[in-house]
């Protein structure tokens, strides 16, 4: 019995859940920051969801396929990506990421803000306030993020 699609299965979606968890909580935290451009940007970052899988897939071959931007770039150090493991978990991150990041900003967006003003009266520096009041409050939501990733 060959079990090796099960090993590279669970291989690009360990390494990709890592990567998109991380990912995620950064952007929605750097777009809740955001005074302008906030809504560009989030669409940008939700973008994959709204596109068939076909077409998400044409877009990664198209950029880092040998003529592509990314492509030529990794060519010249005689890198191919295409139809590699690593090809897998950057669909992988490419697709799962918005559900992730829709999930984070939702959480932060409903975070009362007088915790945070709060916070801050009592001289809690800002990274402060991210790990010990914003990530705690939103950890449920965290959470569902990544298993929806």
């Amino acid at each position: 019995m060959d079990l090796s699609p099960l090993y590279i299965s669970l291989k690009v979606a360990t390494i990709s859940t890592t990567i998109v968890f991380c990912l995620g909580i950064v952007c929605a935290r750097f777009v809740m920051k955001l005074k302008k451009g906030k809504i560009f940007v989030d669409g940008i970052f939700t973008l994959p969801i709204v596109l068939p899988p076909t077409v998400v897939g044409f877009f990664l071959l198209i950029i880092f396929g040998k003529n592509g931007l990314i492509g030529q770039i990794l060519s010249t150090f005689d890198v191919s990506v295409v139809f590699t493991q690593t090809a897998a978990v950057i669909a992988s991150i490419f697709v799962s990421f918005p559900l992730m990041y829709r999930t984070v900003r939702g959480a932060f967006e409903e975070l009362d803000a007088d915790i945070i003003y709060a916070a801050r009266t009592l001289g809690m520096s800002e990274i402060e306030i991210f790990y010990k009041v914003i990530l705690p409050n939103t950890l449920p939501s965290i959470i569902a993020g990544t298993v929806l990733s």
